[in-house]
């Protein structure tokens, strides 16, 4: 599971979890052209690709997009957001989308959030560590009901003292719940032995420069057309005469 995840994900699909199982191959020059769109200020240039296992919370220099028909993914550290509602309008719907999400965790800060848009409209947002509550606007949905009545606490390490402001639920775990009610999968385990995992889901890698400082990228070399045996023969016995003794 990964550690990290700071996903977009841009729906119309019915069924996310139906496209993704069958499409196990993203679209790559429909990822390409997204990742320019989305970093009009940076150079993109394509990296290598993987699964969300892996690439799900990506570094601040790359950006992981797996497009599939109805379904898109963005993977990157605009989403990791404290205040979701601060996502910035290109990010919101560049795909003119049903639906977008967005999922984000840190397992090491305890940190959560979650927000949801209808055709670019804002419906719901959630962040907060396991004490303290970044964020939490629209109306809340009938999923989270369980997590606010607390049947799914936080599990304290052994001896680890509760703080009074513990939150009835543990943010990565609300978010991931999240993901699961929109996505219908989990990032964090899985609800059922046959459940889609992030491992199974692939995205495209592209790295993001500074305008003009991309790497150039070395022309491949062009091996000279093969000569028939004969010939080659002959060329080598008068590369030898040549030779200097």
């Amino acid at each position: 599971m990964p550690s990290t995840v700071s996903s977009l994900w841009y729906v119309d699909a019915p069924d996310p979890v139906a496209v993704l199982r069958e499409h196990p191959g993203p679209d790559p020059d429909a990822a390409f052209a997204l990742a320019k769109q989305l970093n009009p200020d940076r150079d993109v240039v394509p990296a290598a690709s993987g699964t969300m296992k892996v690439w799900a919370g990506p570094d601040p220099e790359s950006v992981y997009i797996g497009c599939y028909p109805g379904v898109t993914v963005v993977c990157s550290t605009q989403a990791a957001l404290p205040r979701p509602t601060k996502l910035p309008e290109l990010l919101v719907r560049p795909l003119a989308s049903e639906a977008t999400y967005l999922i984000s965790y840190d397992l090491s800060l305890g940190w959560g959030a979650f927000a949801y848009w209808e055709r670019g409209e804002f419906r719901r947002s959630f962040s907060a560590t396991r004490v303290n509550i970044l964020e939490d606007e629209g109306m809340p949905r009938v999923w989270e009901r369980p997590h606010w009545a607390g049947e799914y606490p936080i599990e304290l390490a052994p001896g680890e003292m509760p703080d009074p402001q513990l939150l009835p639920f543990d943010p990565p775990d609300f978010a991931d719940a999240a993901n699961q009610e929109w996505l219908g999968f989990r990032y964090r385990g899985k609800v059922s032995g046959d459940a889609l995992t992030a491992e199974e889901i692939e995205v495209c890698g592209f790295s993001l420069f500074p305008k003009g400082e991309a790497p150039k990228l070395l022309e491949p070399e062009v091996a000279p057309p093969a000569e028939p045996d004969g010939k080659r023969g002959l060329l080598r016995w008068l590369r030898g005469r040549d030779r200097v003794s």
